[in-house]
Formats: C-alpha cells, sequence, structure tokens
C-alpha cells in the first residue's frame, strides 16, 4: 500500500489540526496511506526573538520572509527524505488544477511551505523549492488556506483514500467537463421533481442524460473549459 507524506512548513501549525483530524484525512492517516506533518517555521530561527520576516531591501509596503528559517526548515525536514518535491504556496505560482493534482498525488513525499505577509524572500523560490503554486488570481493573508486546499485535493486522489474510487473519475474537472446535475430522495420536493430519466432504470438512457448535462452545464458556467474539448483546427 502506498503511502503519501506530507510536511507543512507554516507559522499557523494550528490551522492545520482540525482539517487533518476530520472525515476521510483523519481516517487516511489511521490506516496509513496518508502521513501529514506540521512544522512550526518559528522553531527553525536563529533569531532570539523568533521572528521570521524583516523589512524589504528598497522599501515598500509589509514585510518579507527570511530566507534563513525556511532553508534550515527544509533541509532538515529533507535530511532523511532528499529526494521529496518541495512547493512553495504562491500567488505568483502556477495555477493549481486538477491535472497538477493528479501529477502530485503520484509523488511519494511532499513538501508544502506556507507564504505570510508581503512575500517570501525569491531566493526562496530560486534556489531552496522545487515549484511555486497558487490555487487563484486573488490575494489571501498567506499560503494556510491554499496549502490546504491543495493537500485536500491531492490527498483524495491517492489510492484508498476515497472509499469509492470509481466517484473520482466521475467529478468535476476530472474529464474537463463540469460534472453532471446530481438529485436524491424525496422525487417530488415541493413540486420540484427530479427527472424522470433518474429513475427509469435505463443506464443507457440515464447516462446519455449525464453526458448531456454535464456539456450544458459547463457550456452555461464554464465556457472556458470548452476549449479543452475542441480538436486542432
Amino acid at each position: 500500500m502506498k503511502t503519501l507524506r506530507f510536511d507543512v512548513i507554516t507559522i499557523f501549525p494550528g490551522m492545520f489540526e482540525t482539517l487533518f483530524n476530520e472525515s476521510i484525512l483523519k481516517r487516511a492517516r489511521e490506516q496509513g496511506v496518508l502521513d501529514l506533518r506540521v512544522h512550526d517555521l518559528r522553531d527553525y530561527t536563529l533569531d532570539k526573538h523568533k521572528r521570521v520576516d524583516d523589512y524589504p531591501f528598497g522599501g515598500g509596503a509589509g514585510m518579507v520572509m527570511n530566507v534563513e528559517p525556511i532553508a534550515n526548515a527544509l533541509e532538515a525536514v529533507k535530511k532523511d527524505r532528499p529526494n521529496a518535491r518541495t512547493v512553495l504556496m504562491s500567488p505568483a505560482g502556477s495555477r493549481f488544477d486538477q491535472k497538477k493534482a493528479w501529477e502530485l498525488s503520484r509523488e511519494e513525499e511532499l513538501i508544502v511551505v506556507c507564504g505570510r505577509y508581503e512575500g517570501v524572500d525569491e531566493r526562496v523560490a530560486l534556489h531552496f523549492v522545487d515549484e511555486e503554486i497558487s490555487i487563484g488570481d486573488y490575494v489571501l493573508s498567506g499560503g494556510e488556506v491554499p496549502a490546504l486546499a491543495v493537500i485536500e485535493a491531492v490527498s483524495r486522489l491517492v489510492p484508498g483514500v476515497v472509499g469509492d474510487e470509481n466517484s473520482l473519475k466521475e467529478e468535476s474537472f476530472s474529464s474537463s467537463l463540469l460534472e453532471y446535475p446530481q438529485y436524491t430522495r424525496p422525487r417530488d420536493f415541493r413540486g420540484l421533481k427530479a427527472p424522470e430519466v433518474l429513475v427509469s432504470g435505463d443506464p443507457k438512457k440515464i447516462r446519455e442524460w449525464q453526458c448531456a448535462q454535464a456539456l450544458e452545464k459547463t457550456s452555461r458556467r464554464r465556457p472556458d473549459l470548452m476549449k479543452n474539448l475542441e480538436g486542432p483546427g
């Protein structure tokens, strides 16, 4: 059985405790499918006040995270796992999507660095991590929430984490389409009825309806995804 290990480097380790100890991630940890560990960046600073940031050279608003504690933390974590893939959560990184989630899920060891303040000393990105990842074109107060999103998305793709792995094949973005609409009991709620085809018992008609609905939903809500279905020319 494969085990994917995450090492998270952050100044707010408490932000990860709830996610790691609830739902499918908790079960996957208990079963040994996931190994999730959090490291407090302040433990790796040489400053007596445990500071991890300073004023930027050249002036400017805000504070910048120092390269030294991050480098120290990465070197300590990678001491016994030198081949671990290292990711820095950054608004300047490449866009995270389902394809990237599948790619990262094939790794055995991932280290995620959470930035904060105005940014991270550029030497971290240039010399101490393998890549920068962003979850979207907006700015948050730090990399913790993006890191949680990435860990959740990647973890559920690891064999053994999700109970019914067939469900992963039909989820939104797995085939460049949004997932088709879903319905459950009651069939009629205040006059709002579930489509008859879904209770027809005809697998072929149901599948045709699902495919058509996925196309329509994607075209209406995310037309940008439709280009992924177009052939050359």
